[in-house]
């Protein structure tokens, strides 16, 4: 499907991507839509014939445990309440632990990387099997950025996913701005990876900007796109024309002026990378050599060996229909993922996630001090997005709201959502005597107790009561 030039849709610019010239379509976050009705912008936009894409973050295909048949149910009640062509999410994992460790869940708060190993490849392509039953609609899935890699990685990026298509058959939602990240970052080369990407699957492509400090390549979505970026997309656009190309933008949201550029930006580039018309052969599946687990995997072909033109004399093909185009031949059945490959995957990343949220001791052959990097951001992006869930926390807590909170996160891992979490952390900081300022410690007491519901009474209950008491003494 030609989806064309989109922009990703945030509540905060709702307005702005309504006027934008030229938006051809938009892709909205499913887990911050409600399951039953749209928010009026999506609306609107849709009764002008713009298409919206639901784009997943929770599901963590990538993870050891089977997907959650709640989460699918819900990612393809949105693609059905959107009329979405298809439905896209991560190639990542988002928590870990759990019964398959015998040890607490561990909730990350962002997207981690899927060691990129056999067991790996194995256990994600059953994911992908069961999500693709689940859904209504074609599934597409996205490379992530990285701070960090993991050590004995069997395949490079691009050899995992042809290996993840041809398993699979499925789509693959390329981001440009990641592949810079992950070349600043992990030293790896981006044209390298779209040589080996099987290019004929890209769903469309993501654009987005980031921000190097210290060395380290962060993919923030709150910056502007860069040059570099850029110029990963066109050598994407040398390789094959995508069916659609999507600016996102998740924080600091510049004037809409300012995002009309960047759909400029993006625009030109893809036009100058073009190659001359009719110099561009239609993209064919490369012929693919098998890799051998556990061997040296072979250079790519250069070139696939050239097709013999038809006979003169052969009658002529029927012309498909242009309304429904052939199906491509499903993928070859697979066996079921051994528990051994799921157990070795989740002792695996449940050992890199404690180290990244709970403070323990880093893994073997993992570098320490990146893992402080990575451990940082999380912190990090934890604090936003509490901070976006519960605002009233930032305005009682003041400049001490981000050094509370980072304090706080460094050791102590999500137990549940953004919400569970500003909870959390409200109460960590009562029980910790805090905040020192009496006005701000009773509010902060007082929306905690609005908010608790019904819970065992504990130290914090018992300092709520005390606060009343003291009040209603006055």
């Amino acid at each position: 499907m030609e989806l064309g030039i989109g922009i990703g849709w945030r509540p905060e610019i709702a307005h702005e991507v309504e006027a934008l010239a030229g938006i051809d379509w938009v892709e909205a976050v499913a887990e911050n839509l409600c399951a039953d009705h749209l928010p009026d912008s999506l609306v609107r936009l849709r009764e002008r014939g713009v298409t919206v894409v639901p784009h997943g973050v929770a599901l963590g295909l990538g993870g050891a445990d089977r997907p959650d048949p709640g989460r699918l149910a819900a990612l393809a009640a949105r693609a059905e309440l959107l009329g979405a062509p298809l439905v896209t999410e991560h190639i990542a994992f988002v928590r870990a632990g759990g019964p398959l460790t015998a040890s607490p869940g561990l909730e990350a708060g962002h997207l981690l990387p899927v060691p990129r190993t056999w067991d790996a490849l194995d256990v994600l392509c059953e994911n992908v099997r069961i999500a693709q039953d689940s859904l209504p609609v074609p599934l597409a899935l996205e490379n992530i950025a990285a701070l960090i890699t993991w050590p004995d990685e069997e395949l490079t990026e691009g050899q995992f996913l042809a290996e993840l298509v041809e398993r699979t058959g499925v789509r693959l939602l390329i981001d440009v701005a990641n592949l810079h990240t992950n070349h600043v970052n992990l030293g790896q080369d981006p044209a390298k990876a779209l040589d080996e990407l099987p290019v004929e699957a890209i769903a469309y492509v993501h654009v987005a900007g980031g921000v190097e400090k210290n060395g380290v390549w962060h993919d923030t979505h709150a910056h502007p796109v860069t040059a570099p970026v850029l110029e990963v997309l066109a050598e994407l656009r040398s390789r094959v024309d995508p069916p659609g190309v999507l600016l996102e933008r998740d924080d600091a949201f510049p004037p809409a002026r300012e995002l009309a550029g960047e759909l400029n930006a993006i625009r030109a580039t893809l036009r100058k990378a073009a190659p001359p018309a009719g110099s561009q052969a239609p993209v064919e599946s490369p012929a693919r050599t098998v890799i051998v687990p556990g061997a040296p995997a072979p250079a790519p072909s250069i070139s696939a060996p050239p097709v013999s033109a038809p006979s003169v004399s052969a009658p002529p093909t029927p012309a498909p229909s242009v309304s429904a185009p052939p199906a491509p031949a499903p993928p070859a059945p697979a066996p079921s993922v051994s528990d051994a490959a799921r157990d070795r995957t989740a002792v695996a990343q449940t050992a890199l996630l404690s180290a990244l949220v709970a403070g323990t001791p880093a893994p073997a052959g993992f570098d320490p001090a990146r893992l402080r990097v990575q451990s940082r951001s999380l912190a990090a992006k934890r604090a936003d997005v509490v901070a976006k869930v519960a605002p009233e926390l930032p305005e009682i807590l003041g400049d001490g709201y981000r050094a509370a909170f980072l304090a706080y996160a460094g050791d102590r891992p999500m137990s549940g959502g953004y919400r569970r979490d500003a909870l959390d952390f409200a109460e960590h900081v009562l029980i910790a005597g805090g905040p020192a300022d009496p006005v701000a410690r009773r509010e902060l007491t007082y929306w905690w107790r609005d908010r608790s519901g019904s819970r065992p009474p504990g130290r914090a209950t018992r300092l709520i009561r005390a606060a009343r008491a003291a009040l209603v003494g006055r």
